[in-house]
């Protein structure tokens, strides 16, 4: 490998990450906080756990940043039977990608940062510097809950550690840096938690952020008045989590035409 590729934009933010969620669990271990205290009381287990947790969420952050999100066969004539198979009866024409020049599924776009296609793509996340979409999505859900977990849990533990009743310049040496801590993990708690919930609230209508902020410009949504790919809570959640199939959306677009001719019949007689 050439030593430049070590200065990639990819490998530099997980190093940034990395140094920087280790970096605050040191500034919390050691000031005088909750998590110093049980260690001086021989109470182990509370900061073992955190030190679990923190080193889960690393583990968790790798392994979305560094996995396939889902890209789509670089062969297009066996991406087209692949898709073609599953399509009743009147298959919508896949379209092909003006850039890497493969069919793309429904749900496919095209990311210009990764420059490939990705199945159900939901976006590019550059604090992963890697797309989110059919394979890593449910990671990077667990990633959030999990990263959210330990952030609430060390804003507690900074803010255990805070002493404010000081003389000004005594404060700012002994706990300046833990209060600067606690307002980047406050900062951190709220984008973690603004993310996972308006991800629960995608995954619980089975869409994706794509398809969310820009229904108006694509093509298999913009004509529709509700999301054709939703099929209830309980299945959706099955689907994205269990990977319980859900039928592609001819199929889906098939069973309402037929719920609703039988419905005109049921009426006529």
């Amino acid at each position: 490998m050439a030593p430049w590729a070590l200065l990639s934009p990819g490998v530099l933010v997980r190093t940034g990450h990395t140094v920087l969620t280790w970096g605050i669990t040191l500034v919390l271990f050691l000031h005088d906080t909750a998590l110093r205290r049980w260690e001086e009381e021989g109470a182990l287990l509370p900061p073992l756990t955190f030190l679990l947790l923190v080193l889960a969420s690393l583990l968790l952050y790798l392994a979305v940043s560094l996995m396939d999100p889902g890209y789509v066969n670089i062969q297009p004539q066996e991406e087209a039977k692949e898709e073609q198979t599953a399509m009743v009866p009147q298959a919508i024409a896949l379209r092909r990608c003006r850039h890497c020049m493969v069919l793309q599924p429904l749900r496919a776009r095209h990311c210009g940062e990764c420059r490939r296609c990705v199945r159900r793509y939901d976006h590019h996340c550059p604090w992963m510097e890697n797309c989110v979409g059919e394979r890593n999505h449910p990671l990077f859900m667990a990633y959030l809950a999990l990263q959210l977990v330990v952030l609430l849990w060390g804003l507690h533990l900074a803010w255990s550690g805070l002493r404010f009743f000081q003389p000004w310049g005594l404060w700012l040496r002994s706990s300046g840096l833990l209060f600067a801590t606690f307002l980047l993990l406050t900062l951190f708690s709220m984008v973690a938690g603004l993310l996972l919930a308006s991800h629960v609230y995608l995954v619980a209508s089975n869409t994706t952020t794509w398809e969310f902020l820009s229904s108006h410009r694509i093509a298999y949504l913009r004509q529709r008045p509700s999301n054709p790919f939703d099929r209830g809570l309980a299945r959706n959640l099955a689907h994205f989590f269990c990977g319980w199939p859900s039928g592609p959306w001819e199929t889906l677009r098939a069973e309402e035409e037929e719920e609703e001719e039988g419905e005109g019949g049921g009426q006529a007689v």
